[in-house]
């Protein structure tokens, strides 16, 4: 009997989390269940992380945690619980699987095109780290953080899933046309991976032509992986083309932790109605069922789920108006009555249990996860953020008296455009330049050195924030203006 950790979180969470329990509990699931106290009436308890210590602790005991939607305070200046859980337990993976459902119209069922689209987001990264800061009044920054171990991660992840699942294709979301160092990096990180794995067809497509061809030709994609935010976007994406949040189950992996969840909101609209659709709920659950090796009640109860559906049972909010929708225990109890029964269309295969991969153990000290470097790093130049409303040229003479015998001006860009040496009339401005200051002849600078330069410019501006410019070997490691 394996122990997991269960909160049944906000608003329909408490419904439809006994539905699906209910449910497990008939199929004679062998799981016992600590329930934990998270979500947003533990924060309004004063609890900044949306969790008490006690949940914290028995989760990372566990290893496993079941969790229904949960809402977090708007406007109190506290982070959202779920990030805040995946981030901390470092669940990098998302996984969600987006299937064709019969019984759950759409319009790539109607028009006969099956859906199976599993998408990978990397979940602790990117602009989900949160990092922003005001510059000025009218300039706020957000830090994007794109790391190559943490690249590694996922995509490893994702490569031995596809192998696992039998894909014949993985592809590689991405915007590193723009974005050329942080997506850059994750595509070059998913391409040094892709050679393990000769078997899989690796490719790459540019994220807005990825949502336009997944909204036109869905069936021609497998597997995709993509950074946090993308990810985030296309894989709400993927769901509306199956039916919706309701029908779209979602794994956060990790190492040692993994978290299951239904993604949808809490919808405190009908919440205590008991009409609440549990399908997405229920999709997450035998996700971790699998996880654990369980594939025998996990084939049981996603036959009969499938089953159900396929009879044209539903609850309100999908299914043929015409007849009568089950509220949410109705729901879960035509599930249990399906038991033993098999789907016309993609039945389950019966599997045997499988020993568990989660595993669970005490660590003495944070991971460090570094890449071994090569060739050896080089500071060559800094980025001086500037807060001033002058003209270019104005700020670009100011600059260069400061500049001294170890630092060229090479230019300055406003909002990521070049303004100066050269630029255009019709460029608008914002209160915040960038004055870019590289070595002179390429040399290698040091941190006095910049310190230097930033004392001096601190006796004209307001240096809103700075960011070295690096190279390792002769290859520089920082991104050109527009322009440029």
């Amino acid at each position: 009997m394996t122990k997991i950790a269960v909160a049944k979180g906000d608003g329909i969470g408490p419904e439809i989390m006994d539905a699906v329990l209910s449910i497990f509990n008939a199929a004679k699931v062998p799981l016992e269940y600590e329930f934990v106290e998270m979500g947003k009436w533990v924060f309004d308890k004063g609890y900044s992380n949306g969790m008490t210590p006690e949940a914290q602790h028995t989760i990372e005991s566990l290893g496993i945690l079941f969790k229904g939607p949960m809402e977090t305070p708007k406007g109190k200046g506290v982070k959202s619980v779920n990030v805040t859980a995946r981030k901390t337990w470092n669940t990098y993976a998302n996984k969600r699987t987006f299937q064709t459902l019969h019984g759950v119209d759409t319009v790539f069922s109607k028009a006969g095109i099956p859906i199976d689209v599993t998408i990978v987001r990397e979940n602790i990264e990117d602009t989900y780290g949160g990092i922003e800061h005001m510059l000025t009044r009218d300039v706020a920054l957000s830090r994007r953080f794109i790391t190559r171990p943490g690249s590694h991660q996922v995509i490893k992840y994702a490569f031995e899933m596809a192998r696992k699942k039998g894909a014949r294709r993985i592809s590689c979301g991405h915007k590193a046309n723009i974005m050329k160092i942080t997506d850059g990096l994750f595509l070059e990180v998913f391409y040094e991976v892709a050679k393990e794995y000769p078997e899989l067809k690796a490719d790459d497509v540019i994220v807005d032509d990825l949502c336009m061809k997944l909204v036109t030709r869905p069936d021609l994609f497998d597997v995709v992986v993509l950074t946090n935010l993308q990810g985030d976007i296309v894989s709400d994406l993927c769901a509306g083309l199956v039916g919706g949040l309701g029908f779209a189950p979602s794994a956060n992996v990790g190492d040692h932790i993994s978290i299951f969840e239904a993604v949808h909101g809490t919808a405190p609209d009908i919440a205590g109605k008991n009409i609440a659709n549990p399908t997405a709920l229920l999709l997450s659950g035998i996700g971790m069922l699998q996880h654990l090796g369980l594939m025998e009640n996990a084939s049981l109860i996603e036959n009969a789920l499938l089953y159900t559906l396929e009879s044209g049972i539903h609850t309100g909010d999908f299914g043929d108006k015409s007849t009568p929708a089950l509220n949410t225990t109705e729901f879960a109890g035509a599930i249990i009555g399906n038991f033993g029964k098999k789907p016309l269309q993609n039945a389950k295969p019966e599997l045997h249990n499988i020993p568990s991969s989660c595993t669970v153990v005490n660590l003495d000290a944070n991971a460090m996860m570094e890449s071994q470097e090569t060739i050896k790093e080089r500071i060559v130049g800094v980025d001086m953020f500037i807060e001033s409303n002058v003209q270019p040229e104005v700020l670009a003479k100011k600059c260069q008296r400061h500049a001294g015998v170890k630092f060229k001006l090479v230019n300055i860009s406003n909002r990521g455009t070049q303004v100066w040496p050269t630029g255009s009339r019709f460029t608008n401005l914002v209160n915040q330049y960038n004055a870019r200051f590289e070595s002179i002849d390429g040399e290698t600078l040091n941190q006095q050195d910049i310190i230097g330069l930033y004392v001096s410019l601190s006796g004209d501006f307001k240096i809103c924030s700075l960011e070295l410019l690096n190279a390792w070997g002769d290859k520089k490691a920082y991104s050109l203006a527009q322009g440029q």
